[in-house]
C-alpha cells in the first residue's frame, strides 16, 4: 500500500474514531502546526468554471468544492491573488462551513499578486519598477488575515514574480523582500499575529537553486526574511524545456512500453528531488536552515502543444496519476508540504484553446468527474453525496483503466524527439 493510501486510510479511521486528546483551538493553530505534517495535505484551488475570471464563483459553488476537498482529506488551500471577490467569498465559505459542523477544517495560504510597472498593460513591463497596484494588494491580504486568523495561516507575496521567464510582470528580489519586510514588521507591532507566516511562492531557481545569476544580495536578504521558502517545481514542464531527464535512455529502448514509462515517471520525481535539494543546497550555503516546502507541482492530463503527441508526449491522465501518487509519497514520508496544482480544472487559464494544458491540471475536470489520480477514492465512498454544478462525483473513462491506457503516450527518443522538434 502506498504512502498516500495508507494515509488517507488512517486519515478515515482518526476521522471515525474521534481522539481523546483536546485538539488546539483553531486559533492557536499555527502554521508551523500544519506545514510539514501529514495530517494536513495541502492543495492549490482555484475554482473558476468558466472561460473568463470575470464570472466567479458563487458561493455555493465554492461550498460544494470545499466539501469534496474535505471529504478527501485536504486540510489547506492555496489561492493566488486578492484582486477579485473570490477569496474573500471563498473565506466566508469556510467561515459558515466552521459554524455548520465543529468538525469541519480547512485553512488556507493566501496569496497576493506582485506585478512589476505596465505588467499586462500592452506596455513594455519595466522589471525594475514595480507596479502601484502592489501596494494596496498587499493591503486587502493584511486586512484578509487580521479579519480570518483561524483560517489565515499564511501570506505568500507574489506567485513566480522573481522568475525570468515570467516576461509579463516579473520583479527583482528587492521587491518582494520589501513586502515580505513590511508584513514581518506588521507582526513585530502585533498588528498581524506572530505565528502566520510569510513568505514568497516561486520558481525553484528564483530560490537560488538553478542558474547563478540568481545569486543575488537580494535573493539572500529574502531567503532570511521569510518564515519559510515556498518552492515550485515542474518535471512536465521540463520534458520540453529540459528533456534530457524524460527522454528514453538508449539502454531502455528494449523495455516494454510500460517499463518506458514507468521509468520515466520515476526519473521525473527524482528530477523534482534533485530541484528541491538545490534549492536547499543554496539556502544552506548561506548560513540559513529553516522549511521548504513545495508550492506548486502538477501534471497535466491533455496537452496538443508542446507536451503532446508532437512534443514530450508527457501528457495524459496515466502519466499525471502517477505522478500525483509518486509526489505525494516522497512529501507525506518527508513532512513536506505539498500544494498540489491543482484541486478542478479552469479554462481561463488557456481559453483560446480548450486543448491547453494550462486548463487541464485538476484532479477533477469542471464537471465533477474524478480524474484517474483519485479513483480510489471514488471506490472508497469518499464523495457519496457530494455533487459539483449539480452532477455526482464519479470516474472518468467510466473507471475503465485498459480504455484510459489505450490513450497512454509512450516517450519519444532523444531521436525522435529531435525529428518533431526540427
Amino acid at each position: 500500500m502506498s504512502m498516500l493510501k495508507k494515509y488517507i486510510t488512517l486519515s478515515i479511521l482518526i476521522m471515525m474514531l474521534g481522539c481523546n486528546k483536546a485538539p488546539k483551538q483553531e486559533n492557536q493553530i499555527t502554521a508551523a502546526d500544519i506545514l510539514g505534517n501529514q495530517n494536513y495535505i495541502a492543495i492549490s484551488y482555484g475554482g473558476y468554471r468558466q472561460k473568463t475570471r470575470d464570472v466567479q464563483p458563487t458561493m455555493k459553488e465554492l461550498k460544494e468544492d470545499m466539501k469534496i476537498l474535505a471529504a478527501m482529506g485536504i486540510k489547506i488551500l492555496r489561492t493566488y491573488n486578492v484582486q477579485l471577490q473570490q477569496v474573500p467569498n471563498l473565506l466566508k465559505v469556510i467561515k459558515e462551513l466552521k459554524l455548520e459542523d465543529p468538525n469541519f477544517e480547512m485553512y488556507v495560504m493566501l496569496g497576493a499578486w506582485i506585478d512589476c510597472k505596465n505588467a499586462w498593460t500592452g506596455k513594455t513591463p519595466n522589471h525594475e519598477i514595480e507596479s502601484e497596484q502592489n501596494e494596496g494588494e498587499i493591503n486587502r491580504a493584511v486586512t484578509l488575515a487580521k479579519q480570518y486568523p483561524d483560517i489565515v495561516k499564511i501570506i505568500a507575496v507574489g506567485n513566480e514574480a522573481m522568475v525570468n521567464w515570467a516576461t509579463n510582470y516579473f520583479v527583482r528580489p528587492n521587491v518582494i523582500l520589501k513586502w515580505v519586510n513590511y508584513l514581518q514588521d506588521l507582526k513585530k507591532k502585533g498588528e498581524l499575529p506572530k505565528s502566520l507566516w510569510i513568505t514568497s511562492s516561486d520558481d525553484f531557481s528564483s530560490w537560488g537553486g538553478g542558474d547563478s545569476s540568481y545569486h543575488t544580495k537580494d535573493l539572500e536578504e529574502l531567503i532570511k526574511a521569510v518564515d519559510y521558502i515556498s518552492m515550485h517545481t515542474y518535471p512536465m514542464h521540463n520534458s520540453h524545456y529540459n528533456p534530457t531527464f524524460w527522454l528514453v535512455p538508449e539502454n531502455e529502448e528494449g523495455l516494454s512500453d510500460e517499463e518506458k514509462i514507468e521509468s520515466a515517471m520515476q526519473r521525473s520525481l527524482k528530477f523534482a528531488q534533485k530541484q528541491y535539494d538545490s534549492v536547499s543546497n543554496h539556502m544552506k550555503s548561506l548560513g540559513v536552515n529553516k522549511p521548504i516546502h513545495i508550492g506548486e507541482t502538477g501534471w497535466a492530463t491533455v496537452s496538443d502543444g508542446h507536451y503532446g503527441v508532437e512534443g514530450s508526449r508527457a501528457c495524459d491522465e496515466y502519466k499525471s496519476g502517477r505522478y500525483y501518487e509518486l509526489i505525494r509519497d516522497w512529501t507525506i514520508k518527508s513532512n513536506i508540504s505539498c500544494f498540489y496544482f491543482e484541486a478542478f480544472d479552469e479554462q481561463w487559464k488557456d481559453a483560446r484553446n480548450t486543448m491547453g494544458s494550462e486548463n487541464h491540471f485538476g484532479l477533477f475536470k469542471i464537471n465533477g468527474e474524478a480524474k484517474y489520480a483519485i479513483w480510489d477514492l471514488v471506490d472508497k465512498g469518499l464523495f457519496d453525496g457530494l455533487t459539483r454544478n449539480g452532477k455526482h462525483i464519479t470516474k472518468t473513462y467510466n473507471g475503465d483503466k485498459d480504455a484510459l491506457k489505450k490513450e497512454v503516450l509512450v516517450p519519444p527518443t532523444p531521436e525522435e524527439f529531435s525529428i518533431a522538434h526540427q
